[in-house]
Order: C-alpha cells, then sequence, then structure tokens
C-alpha cells in the first residue's frame, strides 16, 4: 500500500483536494487517536466519541478547500471536532449555565498527586457543559474568549462552567480522600 509519509502538510491537503484517497486516509490515520481522545473528552462516551469523530472527518474533507492555513491543519481539525462534539451535545439539550461574574476564589491544585485513571473517571463524570468547558480549557489549553467563541457562549458563562467543574471536582477528590 501507498503511503504519502514524509509529504508536507500543505502537500498532503493538496492530495487530498485531488480527491487521492491514499492521502485522504493519511490524512485521517494521522489525526484520528488525538481527535478521538478529544472527541471523548467532551462527550463521555466512547460510542459518541466514534459517531463525532465520523461526522467531523466528514466536515474536514468537505471543508478542506476553505482551508487557507491560518493555522495548522491539526488546530483546524480540532476546532471542528470541538463544534462537532459541541453540536453534538446540544442534540442532547445540554445547557449551559450563565452565571455572570463568578470569582472563583478558590482553584483546584493539579499539582497534587492523583491516580490518573480516578481523575479521567472524575472528570468523564462532570455535567457536559462543566466537561466540556473544563476539557477545552484545562487539557487543551484554550483561552475563555476562543471557548465562548467556539461554543457560542458568553465568557462569563465560560468562566462559571470552569469554576463550577472544578469545584465539583474538588468535592469528588475530597470524598475519595485526595
Amino acid at each position: 500500500m501507498t503511503t504519502h509519509i514524509g509529504m508536507t502538510e500543505t502537500e498532503l491537503v493538496q492530495s487530498c483536494l485531488k480527491n487521492d484517497r491514499v492521502a485522504q486516509k493519511d490524512l485521517y490515520d494521522k489525526y484520528k487517536k488525538a481527535m478521538y481522545t478529544l472527541a471523548y473528552r467532551i462527550t463521555g462516551d466512547f460510542e459518541s466519541a466514534n459517531d463525532v469523530l465520523q461526522d467531523a472527518f466528514v466536515k474536514v474533507f468537505r471543508g478542506l478547500p476553505s482551508f487557507r492555513g491560518e493555522s495548522t491543519l491539526g488546530a483546524w481539525i480540532k476546532t471542528i471536532v470541538i463544534r462537532t462534539a459541541y453540536s453534538y451535545l446540544r442534540k442532547d439539550k445540554i445547557f449551559f449555565e450563565d452565571i455572570e461574574n463568578v470569582n472563583p476564589k478558590n482553584h483546584l491544585d493539579w499539582g497534587h498527586y492523583l491516580d490518573a485513571e480516578y481523575l479521567e473517571k472524575a472528570i468523564l463524570s462532570l455535567p457536559e457543559g462543566y466537561r466540556t468547558v473544563f476539557v477545552l480549557i484545562e487539557v487543551e489549553g484554550y483561552g475563555h474568549k476562543e471557548v465562548a467563541e467556539m461554543l457560542g457562549i458568553s465568557e462569563g458563562t465560560s468562566k462559571s462552567q470552569l469554576f463550577y467543574s472544578k469545584k465539583r471536582l474538588r468535592e469528588m477528590l475530597k470524598k475519595n480522600g485526595y
């Protein structure tokens, strides 16, 4: 089987635009694991993450002609996955609480050593709105402004969701002796 390993990002995109199926598979293979992980962290469900991944890559391939290269291809795909996952959650009527001017006086000290598997389960047990914002800010490194734009919510809502997600995690961890 032929692959396009060693191609630049631009060359890979150009090959995909020419309907080169091998290039399309290479692009998918290059990003599927990271994007599936992101979709799973947002949805909290394996089947939902698979659905999101499939829908997102359909959007990626349909949207490639409009990819302007203003960001890396990976960042562009990540944005599509995030928006697709959020749309998937909204389909199930997941609501964000809009609480303005939340001032998180206490913050969760992530330097404390935790069992990684337990922490992952705790994050996945958060309500969808909390979990989505938490993953995007604390795991993926986005800012509140970016998250607000991606999800179509206010910055205040993003801040409140993060505050309450950390509060909920803190309570769960404290309850279990962490």
